[in-house]
């Protein structure tokens, strides 16, 4: 680990941000900000991909009881399709930052690009397994999206939102070319704007 990442292990008011489903076909796109506690460091936490859904519950509830703050943003599919993938993350993120009950020193964010902050940002790629902070608010964004599908399953039975979480696996096209496009898919995606367009 290098000596800047080191020195912003402790900095006081470090906000990780980090995002949830970019790739999947339906249903938001969910960001989390994450204020730790330097002081008391949560054990296990990890990029979210890389952790089992039931470690993810778990660390989900020891972020939400153990950090000084942390808050979510979230885009709709249809500002989606409005502003396109990458803007409507940088959006979410934003979104995400403001709600803290406080403005960060500095915010962290995974990955390349950065959203418009009234703090200082930086980018850090794959901040998710370098940074406590953004490996929190990896699994808040994350955990936070994976129930929401769980209710749009029951609200559009029939897709399997509940099981592949809105991604385009073999079961999700096979559902979204049978039962239709529902309002809660991304216009803007390849496989959904091709139905939309065989069907017009």
């Amino acid at each position: 680990m290098d000596a800047e990442l080191l020195s912003l292990l402790h900095l006081p008011g470090l906000a990780g941000v980090d995002e949830a489903g970019r790739g999947p076909l339906a249903g938001p796109v969910v960001a989390a900000a994450v204020i730790l506690d330097p002081k008391r460091p949560i054990a296990g936490l990890n990029d979210s991909k890389k952790l089992s859904a039931r470690r993810r519950e778990q660390l989900f509830d020891a972020v939400s009881n153990e950090a000084l703050d942390l808050a979510v943003g979230m885009c709709t599919p249809a500002e989606i399709d409005a502003v396109n993938i990458l803007q409507a993350s940088l959006l979410a993120m934003q979104r995400a930052v403001e709600a803290l009950s406080d403005v960060p020193s500095l915010a962290v964010v995974d990955g390349h690009r950065t959203p418009k902050l009234a703090c200082p940002v930086q980018a850090l790629v794959r901040g998710d397994a370098l940074l406590p902070a953004i490996s929190a608010a990896s699994i808040i964004a994350k955990v936070t999206r994976d129930r929401l599908m769980l209710a749009l399953d029951q609200q559009f039975p029939g897709y399997g939102f509940a099981v592949h979480k809105g991604y385009p696996t073999a079961r999700h096209l096979a559902a979204l070319a049978e039962r239709g496009v529902s309002p809660v898919h991304r216009r803007s995606f390849a496989p959904v704007q091709r139905l939309l367009a065989a069907d017009s």
